[in-house]
């Protein structure tokens, strides 16, 4: 597959920053909490960004694969200029190791700490690899709920860390915006190096909260530091989202298109080293 069989050069940039791709007769790692039983491949979801005009497209490590990247960077590899990529990393990974990675199109590592104890940033291992992170000017991509993001955000941001938070910041959904955690994360917008994903809603157990909390984000991040991810293809949730649905969900949340710009265009351009 070649770039230049899309349209993305002659789209306006518009990105899609949070999206997976797999077969299901992929290695898949053990103690995984999810094992899908149909494939989401590359060519479908180019198909879905071109229906929807999305010119490019950011695909995160699913973490029923762990860290075997390789379907990931086939798919960088078969469209270079239109496909970004965060991989899944053990933290005594080499310094090459990550050097290779950055050069096949990857520009940040995912913690998806769901069902998983909290790291040690403190330790040696942890140390190295956070500076390997911030040399690289990579991102961390960050899945945890709300509560724990107060035990995990200093360390990182200490370190010189972008960070990357998903799905709304995953507050408790007994607690939509009230959560300590999400008012927590709020707070971090002063530091400029936090972006927030406005993706997977529907993890969260609420349709009220990601509109509640559209207004508090933008007032404490800005729309440059929000940007949106399909989650495509919504696993657990495929019987109930299409790429349609998540793509409509952002002009519910942002009705103004100038807003929408900024959320598609400006605020991952740079992220994500597409400008």
């Amino acid at each position: 597959m070649s770039d230049a069989s899309h349209p993305a050069g002659a789209m306006p940039l518009a990105v899609d920053c949070h999206a997976h791709v797999f077969l299901h007769t992929l290695a898949f790692a053990p103690g995984r909490r999810y094992t899908p039983d149909y494939d989401a491949p590359l060519e479908r979801y180019l198909a879905e960004l071109d229906r929807y005009g999305l010119s490019h497209g950011v695909l995160v490590q699913p973490s029923f694969l762990g860290t075997d990247n390789s379907y990931l960077l086939g798919a960088l590899a078969a469209c270079p200029a239109r496909l970004r990529g965060i991989a899944v990393m053990p933290a005594d990974v080499p310094r090459a190791a990550l050097d290779a990675l950055d050069r096949a199109g990857i520009v940040g590592l995912r913690l998806n700490l769901i069902g998983a104890p909290d790291p040690d940033f403190a330790t040696p291992i942890w140390r190295r690899h956070l500076a390997d992170i911030a040399a690289l000017g990579w991102q961390i991509e960050i899945q945890a709920e709300a509560g724990r993001l107060p035990r995990l955000l200093p360390a990182l941001l200490d370190a010189g860390i972008v960070l990357v938070i998903d799905h709304f910041g995953k507050p408790d959904p007994a607690l939509g915006i009230g959560d300590p955690g999400f008012r927590y994360l709020l707070g971090t917008g002063q530091t400029r190096r936090v972006w927030v994903k406005l993706s997977g809603a529907y993890r969260n157990g609420t349709d009220a909260t990601p509109q509640d909390a559209i207004g508090p984000l933008r007032e404490n991040f800005g729309l440059t530091r929000l940007i949106w991810g399909s989650d495509w293809p919504h696993t657990q949730f495929e019987a109930q989202i299409g790429y349609g649905t998540a793509r409509a969900a952002l002009d519910r949340w942002l009705p103004d298109p100038d807003d929408r710009h900024v959320v598609l265009d400006i605020a991952p351009a740079k992220l994500f080293r597409l400008a």
